[in-house]
């Protein structure tokens, strides 16, 4: 029998729990969101507590914690006001960038404006989207669940943006290695690729994974 050690989260800091979860919760996708300031201008910032919730309606979800002092981030003050966000995906191409963009700047700071990183107009919200990034998602703030001191913030998908090569038009089919996502591991530098992958085959039958056989 494995040896394991018992952990109990309600006697641990929070600074403790984060520093646990995120070690071991890996890779975690992340959503480089742009959305507006109230001047007007562009904010740009990544969350890793982030992922896909559902597709009836497409709903995204993400949870942007708060800033050291305790205050609200820009992000979701921003999708609280405006009702709207991009979530720029990020590959490796575009992860230096998103890398920084993670910096404590002051708040109502335009990253894209301080990183002189460019935009494109977006479809149907007023957030354009980042052009670094090759696979963008539109999204209408839903709401926020607060839980306890957590705050979870939901999306609806409305528009997808994707660079040409990537999907098949016909078929809606990705082409093989041809997006490998970064995802975000311990520690604030360290990530991943999607670039090392394995198929385990379709999702198996109820005989399949006991074994049984046609008589």
């Amino acid at each position: 029998m494995l040896r394991r050690m018992d952990v109990n989260f309600k006697d641990l800091s929070s600074k403790v729990r984060y520093k646990l979860l995120t070690a071991l919760v890996v890779p975690r996708p992340i959503a480089w969101v742009t959305t507006l300031n109230k001047d007007g201008s562009v904010n740009a910032a990544p969350y890793s507590f982030f992922n896909v919730m559902g597709n009836r309606p497409p709903i995204v979800a993400l949870g942007p914690g708060d800033r050291p002092g305790g205050a609200l981030k820009d992000t979701p003050q921003n999708i609280a006001r405006q009702g709207e966000f991009v979530v720029n995906l990020v590959d490796l191409p575009a992860a230096r960038a998103m890398h920084q963009t993670a910096a404590p700047f002051p708040a109502g700071t335009s990253e894209v404006e301080a990183l002189s990183l460019a935009t494109e107009p977006s479809t149907h919200v007023a957030p354009p989207r980042l052009q670094l990034s090759k696979v963008q998602l539109e999204c209408r703030h839903w709401g926020t669940v607060s839980v306890e001191d957590n705050q979870v913030v939901f999306g609806v998908v409305e528009h997808l943006h994707i660079e040409d090569g990537l999907l098949d038009p016909e078929t809606y089919q990705f082409t093989s290695k041809a997006f490998e996502g970064v995802g975000r591991l311990q520690g604030p530098g360290w990530y991943c690729t999607s670039a090392d992958r394995f198929d385990l085959g379709g999702f198996p039958s109820v005989d399949d994974v006991l074994g049984k056989k046609d008589e």
